[in-house]
């Protein structure tokens, strides 16, 4: 008996129904059962795409308009030496040696 996992299971049937799309749609394209369906069927595929394309494309500038800027680089290395200068305070703390701090490069 042949075993088939769900994901497979799902694999086919999109492949089957990907197939039969494929075909009633260059059937409706080629062949119309009536005069205009041809016309209809590639108008639909024009907005479908036009939509998907241009949908996407509004997406990612809402993304970008609504996204805050990330800090500047200097204000990142000014915040992780202060957090090394905390670090060398806690540590010559807890040794109970003072030590001179190391210098910050310039």
């Amino acid at each position: 008996m042949l075993t088939v996992s769900r994901d497979q299971a799902i694999g086919a049937l999109m492949v089957v129904a990907s197939v039969i799309v494929i075909v009633a749609y260059l059937w409706l394209l080629f062949f119309p059962f009536a005069p205009g369906v041809d016309m209809i069927v590639l108008k639909l595929t024009g907005a479908v795409a036009i939509i998907g394309v241009f949908g996407i494309l509004a997406w990612i500038g809402y993304t970008l308009a609504t996204t805050p800027p990330p800090k500047p680089i200097e204000e990142i290395e000014k915040e992780i030496e202060e957090e090394l200068k905390k670090l060398e305070q806690e540590e010559q703390k807890d040794s109970g040696t003072e030590t001179q701090p190391a210098p910050t490069p310039q």
